[in-house]
């Protein structure tokens, strides 16, 4: 069996269990992002799980200097990990969770692979509905001195966990996406705020991105699926008993708890 198809085994199997490790033998950390990638597919062959949306991280500089990459990175996001809001997940099943307050972006038809890259405004045309949303992202690495270089949590999906999503923004084409600004709170206290324009320029930025890496890599985006498209409030560490409110203000609000 070959190093690529041992890890992938090896990361369906966390995944499966609910459960992380510390570090990763030097031997089958992948040797750089295209490899990881492939692995992360092989993840999707193992599991056997259908593949219901994307997750986006890292389309500044400043977040990719806290993720150490130097481009954005992407996961998939298997079933039934969609959640209506308000969703709940159990604290001690998650591995590192993280919530990051995201724009959920669900296609209404295909953008397959193509040799010609996809302009914003196709990718705008493909997007049936967007909704305020929480990744509740997770890792199979705990988070400590032997945490593995990068492209091992590429292989792991970029820590790709669950997704709340609220309800689809009305007319959000003709809404100030970018500049609307984002609250999160913890238990009624404030923590977090941001805005699209800050973190991601807006929600088709990133969009547009993931659709032209997986033209290019000839897997492709898929009519039902969910985009989450870059956290616009940070990353956070959750305790047990702790609910997460996002408030998009005019948009619409998602919570998450984390029993």
């Amino acid at each position: 069996m070959s190093r690529q198809r041992e890890l992938a085994r090896h990361l369906a199997t966390l995944r499966r269990e609910a459960r992380q490790q510390s570090g990763l033998d030097e031997g089958l950390v992948p040797p750089d992002a295209d490899t990881a990638y492939r692995i992360a597919e092989m993840v999707e062959e193992e599991l056997g799980w259908e593949v219901v949306g994307w997750k986006i991280a890292g389309m500044k500089p400043e977040l990719q200097r806290q993720l150490r990459t130097t481009s954005p990175i992407y996961g998939r996001v298997f079933a039934p990990l969609i959640q209506s809001s308000p969703a709940s997940v159990e604290h001690a099943r998650q591995c590192s969770p993280i919530p990051e307050v995201e724009y959920q972006a669900r296609l209404g038809v295909d953008l397959p692979p193509r040799a010609r890259p996809y302009s914003a405004e196709e990718v705008d045309e493909a997007v049936a509905s967007l909704h305020p949303g929480i990744e509740l992202a997770e890792c199979r690495f705990v988070h400590d001195a032997a945490f593995p270089p990068m492209p091992a949590i590429l292989a792991d999906g970029a820590g790709s966990g669950s997704i709340a999503l609220g309800e689809a923004i009305a007319d959000w084409r003709s809404r100030d996406i970018a500049n609307q600004e984002v609250v999160l709170n913890c238990n009624g206290a404030l923590r977090r705020r941001g805005t699209a324009a800050d973190a991601i320029d807006h929600p088709l930025v990133p969009l547009t991105w993931l659709a032209n890496e997986l033209s290019r890599t000839g897997i492709g985006l898929k009519a039902g699926q969910t985009i989450s498209t870059g956290t616009l409030t940070g990353m956070l560490r959750p305790k047990a008993g702790e609910t997460y409110v996002a408030d998009f203000g005019p948009l619409g609000t998602v919570s998450a708890t984390y029993d």
